[in-house]
């Protein structure tokens, strides 16, 4: 091949090369990559969604106290393992760390930015979220609590994985998946019963850095989504209980 073919090859290539590129970095929606977890090797998918880099993947690190969704170990591979807020809160690799309650504001409203179609996307993101203090843990907060008509649970799950139809289209990349969550005694004694579980394949919790001002002693908060629900919610429960992790950076 002459110096002057190479030369035309080249310019051909150049054009999909840098609209590659372009699309990710202009993408005011999401950006897809991976990480390897030095720790332990596990390598996790990871997503851009505005000015956050996100991983796209349950944290999968295994601790002495942390437990596999519904207490068995072939759970963990896909959903990630549960944690206490304690150790959620020190569990992520190094230049990572547990997302903010603002972080998740943060989220939602991109996801409802995203779901351009639906008649809710005019809401500000302050009326989308839907925030709420129920004794029930895995309950959806009514609609006297806040505005539940938001759609960010539908751009956040994932298109499988959730049963009775409550897939979502997962138009972030956030990729989220339903691990359900783990009562306080049975997570902490590492009793692998299943009825120390509840709601895998129904509901996504992933727990915040941010603790309930109202009781911070013994609450904070997680993004709650559900198989019923196309919402995303904010709520505080237990920070004894044991909720999935996403990382941030």
């Amino acid at each position: 091949m002459t110096s002057a073919e190479l030369q035309i090859k080249l310019s051909s290539m150049r054009f999909p090369i840098f609209f590659v590129l372009s699309a990710c970095a202009l993408s005011l929606s999401a950006c897809s990559d991976s990480f390897t977890d030095p720790r332990d090797g596990q390598s996790y998918d990871v997503v851009k969604i505005g000015n956050l880099t996100w991983m796209a993947e349950n944290l999968n690190f295994e601790t002495g106290s942390s437990a596999c969704p519904d207490g068995y170990s072939r759970n963990c591979k896909r959903m990630g393992r549960l944690y206490s807020w304690a150790e959620a809160k020190t569990v992520c690799p190094e230049g990572w760390r547990l997302p903010t309650r603002a972080d998740f504001e943060s989220l939602i409203a991109a996801a409802v930015g995203e779901d351009a179609t639906s008649e809710d996307a005019a809401q500000s993101p302050s009326q989308s979220f839907a925030q709420s203090r129920s004794g029930n843990p895995g309950a959806v907060p009514n609609a006297s609590s806040a505005v539940q008509n938001n759609k960010a649970g539908v751009v956040l799950k994932a298109r499988d994985g959730w049963f009775k139809k409550g897939n979502g289209d997962d138009k972030l990349g956030f990729n989220a998946l339903p691990a359900g969550y783990g009562f306080a005694n049975g997570a902490a004694s590492g009793a692998a019963s299943s009825n120390k579980f509840d709601g895998i394949g129904g509901y996504a919790y992933f727990w915040s850095a941010t603790e309930d001002s109202e009781n911070r002693e013994s609450n904070a908060y997680y993004l709650f989504l559900s198989f019923s629900s196309d919402a995303a919610s904010l709520n505080a429960f237990a920070k004894e209980d044991y909720r999935s992790v996403r990382c941030v950076r």
